[in-house]
């Protein structure tokens, strides 16, 4: 009960929000960036094709600038988000570089994805959609919207993505691997979620459109 009073006060506090001045990057400025950093992974439109990797066309820009920031390690300081891979791409990039790029992704154009378990996806319907009260799971949808839109600027776009990422970031948060999260929110959820449960969220995410 109280994790579920103490979500709904972080959703109350995304009110504030809407009050935020406009997100500041240039689209145009990071076509060079994407083609040249990103897109071997990402593919150049944000529609990855490698289910490891995740989609970023759709995201919301404050969220995707935030991320770049936090796997960047500064003198003295270590990264937010421990991922040596995109440590290393986004060494070189300033904040302007990130805030360009998250503008440039945000603007394209998200292709959907489709659930491959049928024998899961009711399971990962219901969990996103109601959580389990049993266990003190609040539904997924409270934080990233009925459709998977997310939340700006602290909850992420979900629907499409890949379910193979998805269920890797929930065992990443559920493991404590994954500290970046809003307010330790979603290791509070993943850390109740069995496998089985994680599967299925994961896969119903990658059919929400």
């Amino acid at each position: 009960m109280k994790f579920i009073l103490a979500l709904a006060a972080m959703i109350a506090s995304t009110t504030t929000f809407a009050a935020d001045p406009p997100f500041k990057g240039t689209a145009a400025k990071a076509q060079g960036v994407a083609n040249e950093v990103c897109a071997a992974c990402h593919a150049a439109d944000g529609n990855s094709q490698i289910a490891a990797n995740p989609k970023l066309a759709g995201q919301i820009p404050e969220y995707l600038y935030k991320q770049l920031a936090d796997f960047k390690a500064t003198a003295g300081k270590k990264a937010e988000r421990d991922n040596p891979v995109m440590s290393a791409m986004v060494t070189n990039l300033s904040p302007e570089d990130m805030r360009n790029v998250a503008a440039y992704y945000a603007g394209q154009a998200a292709k959907p994805g489709a659930a491959k378990n049928k024998d899961l996806v009711a399971l990962g319907q219901r969990i996103y959609r109601g959580g389990i009260a049993s266990e003190g799971i609040a539904a997924c949808a409270s934080c990233h919207g009925p459709n998977g839109a997310g939340m700006p600027a602290q909850y992420p776009r979900l629907s499409g993505q890949h379910a193979e990422y998805v269920e890797a970031q929930l065992k990443a948060f559920r493991s404590g691997a994954r500290v970046n999260d809003f307010a330790a929110s979603m290791r509070g959820v993943a850390g109740r979620l069995s496998d089985r449960e994680i599967e299925a969220v994961a896969d119903y995410i990658a059919g929400l459109r």
